[in-house]
């Protein structure tokens, strides 16, 4: 995955993408899960298989009523192929998926940094929406309203972020918090 630059000061990288859709059409879990051999399900415990695909890697949570979820890909060009590998299997036990299925993209967790020292104690005080607990968690949990999006920040400038659901809105909350962060910092050099 490319690494993205907001400016010359932060980066990030898509580490992983949660996306659902719906084949449209009942899947048998039972049967799936005794043919092929990249499957979990255990019924008693959770009503959703777990199939794995190798590349790209990935795990996919096949539902009886056809919903699917799909996770640990890094872009949606690879949601895609991740889904045409589970209807390929599907295929293999003569469930036959005839539409296009529609992907919906839950969640974006991003990793980067914003190539400053953060002072945690700080910025928990003079910027809002933040959680700092620094005895039982080294980072700063900071959450935006618009975008929705929540970071997890550390004092070395690493940072994540989560609750984005397009490269679009990723920026965009990337942007703000350098902004925010920024202000912030000056109101402590003062």
């Amino acid at each position: 995955m490319i690494k993205m630059a907001i400016d010359k000061s932060s980066s990030y990288k898509v580490q992983n993408i949660v996306a659902t859709t719906s084949l449209e059409k009942p899947i048998p879990l039972t049967k799936l899960a005794r043919t092929q051999p990249n499957t979990e399900y255990n019924p008693e415990t959770f009503p959703g298989l777990v199939l794995r695909v190798k590349e790209p890697k990935s795990a996919v949570l096949v539902f009886s009523s056809g919903n699917l979820v799909c996770t640990g890909t890094k872009s949606v060009s690879q949601v895609r192929q991740v889904i045409q590998a589970v209807i390929k299997q599907l295929k293999k036990i003569n469930v036959n998926i005839t539409i296009k299925p529609k992907i919906t993209v839950q969640n974006i967790v991003a990793s980067g940094t914003i190539n400053l020292k953060l002072n945690l104690n700080f910025l928990a005080l003079e910027m809002q929406n933040t959680e700092y607990e620094p005895e039982q968690f080294p980072g700063l949990v900071y959450k935006l309203v618009e975008p929705n999006a929540t970071f997890l920040l550390f004092s070395n400038g690493k940072l994540v972020c989560t609750g984005t659901k397009n490269r679009a809105q990723l920026e965009d909350s990337m942007k703000q918090l350098l902004k925010n962060v920024k202000t912030a910092l000056k109101n402590y050099k003062k």
